[in-house]
């Protein structure tokens, strides 16, 4: 029985610290809500900040809530070659050693020294499709995509917990070379 998930394309996007919230956006300042996203909790934000680095702008950067305890702004390559930022894939949180910029919102400005990422590809997995699909938390797979222009992913992580719905992310380049779309459905081969 083949073991198929829902894979989507992620845009970039940026996280907040409530400390550098305050700074673009004034003390105290609550994000907006624009729309919920696939993951429980997490949605996306009417508020956009600009980020600046050393060649060139983001302009409009969508904000995902809620804020985190650091600030982390997810890319693709291509992206980062256009702000003139080295390209460091990572896992989400893990930016230690990462490029910096500058964030510029409505009241203010902030110089991050660091959490500029391209978001290593990953699934978000309940604990009970993990025992279903037969892999644990922090076990890596390869994802089969059956399109027109059909690939297989290496070196997906598997992140578990009770609060993940089940869905594979990959940034918009890799979504866009597979030839999928959103709710597409891939099949995990290990």
């Amino acid at each position: 029985m083949k073991k198929t998930l829902p894979i989507a394309m992620s845009n970039k996007h940026i996280h907040l610290s409530q400390k550098d919230l305050d700074i673009l956006f004034g003390e105290g300042y609550q994000l907006t809500k624009f729309k919920d996203l696939s993951q429980p909790g997490q949605y996306a934000c009417e508020e956009k900040v600009d980020v600046q680095g050393p060649k060139g702008t983001a302009k409009g950067v969508r904000i995902l809530g809620p804020v985190r305890p650091e600030t982390q702004f997810e890319l693709s390559v291509s992206d980062a070659f256009s702000l003139g930022v080295k390209p460091i894939i990572r896992n989400s949180g893990e930016i230690e050693d990462t490029p910096g910029a500058k964030l510029i919102g409505p009241k203010g400005e902030v110089e991050i020294d660091k959490g500029i990422i391209v978001a290593a590809r990953h699934i978000h997995m309940h604990t009970s499709d993990a025992e279903e699909f037969g892999v644990a938390d922090k076990d890596v797979v390869s994802i089969k995509v059956n399109s027109p222009r059909g690939l297989v992913f290496d070196n997906v992580l598997c992140r578990v917990h009770d609060s993940y719905a089940l869905e594979m992310h990959v940034d918009i380049e890799e979504g866009n070379a597979s030839g999928v779309k959103n709710g597409d459905l891939v099949e995990l081969i290990k």
